[in-house]
């Protein structure tokens, strides 16, 4: 799939990164992925030392972050995706299961994770002090609450929708 990226818009269409950030991420990726497969190696999880073997659809770091970054902007089923990078609908599930996490330590190993999680107020402003923001805009969704037995607890809890059954 790599080879086939004629350029930066196309590049962009399907990771969402500009060639310059690729780059950087792709280094970054490769250093992680060599570690992770050495340690696996050293700990006795494989048998063969990393780049021994088959090479597999996947062949280069490259290849398997541009395949990660493709599920991860557009979000295909296992099908479309498997077809997309010529491997079974289980190889692809494999594979983003696989490399997901690697591509988490990879942007912890970069900082430019965001931060999900605030102990208070001024924590929350405190992490945005080190940005300069015109706009904030923040994503928020509403999250399932387990209703307590109790009725008066319950009604803390109550949003004020009403449940509409069919």
């Amino acid at each position: 799939m790599l080879e086939k990226i004629r350029d930066e818009r196309q590049l962009k269409a399907l990771t969402g990164l500009s060639s310059e950030k690729f780059s950087v991420l792709a280094e970054a990726f490769a250093n992680v992925y060599q570690a992770e497969q050495q340690q696996a190696y050293e700990r006795g999880l494989k048998q063969r030392r990393p780049g021994g073997g088959q090479k597999g659809k996947l062949p280069s770091a490259e290849a398997k972050l541009v395949f990660v970054l493709y599920y991860f902007k557009n979000y295909p089923t296992f099908d479309v995706l498997g077809t997309h990078f010529d491997m079974a609908r289980s190889k692809a599930c494999e594979n983003v299961h696989r490399l997901t996490p690697l591509l988490h330590k990879t942007l912890a190993s970069l900082n430019v994770l965001p931060e999900r999680t605030f102990a208070s107020a001024e924590a929350f402003r405190a992490s945005l002090a080190k940005v300069e923001l015109e706009q904030l805009l923040v994503d928020v969704t509403e999250r399932f609450c387990q209703r307590p037995g109790d009725n008066e607890k319950q009604r803390e809890h109550y949003s004020g929708k009403k449940s509409v059954t069919p």
